[in-house]
């Protein structure tokens, strides 16, 4: 793990880093924000999944959290909403590609080497928070917006016991019934709408 960042935050450490995923075949970067209390004790970890278009910058920068994560002595982690890079296959189109990865583990060419986000935010981004941070694993939630609202849904309910809370602002909850989802389904899973 690479520290590409970590600053004062609110008593706390923002921080953005960069890993390698077995399951996306690349390089990836989230944010983390660590409050001062986990200094001393391991501190419960809040996944925040962003939106369409969005990078693991967006609610890092934006939201504010950090202060109310500070208060209460909270982990919130902020990753990337898909891999990324110039040999990653990619769309003009800002609603598929990188941007828009949907955390889930595309099947279809070209996406299904590097396109792998429930793995990753499953398995190798949990794996490396684990063991780079001083987060108390059995106290997570989960929660996103809009793509990342579906996220958390899907994610939090296929892992069950693992999240205390699973929280969805605004979520796209019926992908398949609407453009903003059957289109990305499509060219990651495949047409089969029956299985």
């Amino acid at each position: 793990m690479k520290i590409q960042s970590e600053n004062r935050c609110f008593e706390g450490t923002q921080g953005v880093y960069q890993h390698w995923s077995e399951s996306c075949k690349c390089e990836m970067v989230f944010g983390l924000f660590m409050p001062s209390l986990a200094i001393s004790e391991p501190v419960p970890l809040v996944w925040y999944l962003s939106g369409l278009t969005c990078t693991h910058e967006n609610a890092m920068t934006k939201a504010g959290a950090q202060a109310a994560a500070e208060e209460f002595g909270v982990a919130i982690v902020f990753p990337d909403t898909s891999p990324r890079g110039n040999n990653l296959p990619d769309v003009e189109d800002y609603d598929l590609g990188q941007g828009a990865g949907f955390y889930l583990n595309a099947t279809e060419e070209p996406w299904n080497k590097n396109f792998k986000m429930w793995d990753y935010i499953t398995f190798d981004l949990t794996d490396t928070i684990s063991k780079n941070f001083n987060v108390d694993m059995t106290r997570q939630s989960i929660m996103g917006h809009s793509m990342g609202g579906h996220g958390a849904l899907t994610i939090g309910m296929g892992i069950q016991g693992r999240f205390k809370s699973i929280s969805a602002l605004s979520p796209i909850c019926n992908p398949t019934g609407a453009d903003w989802g059957r289109k990305q389904l499509s060219a990651y899973l495949g047409n089969d709408e029956q299985t």
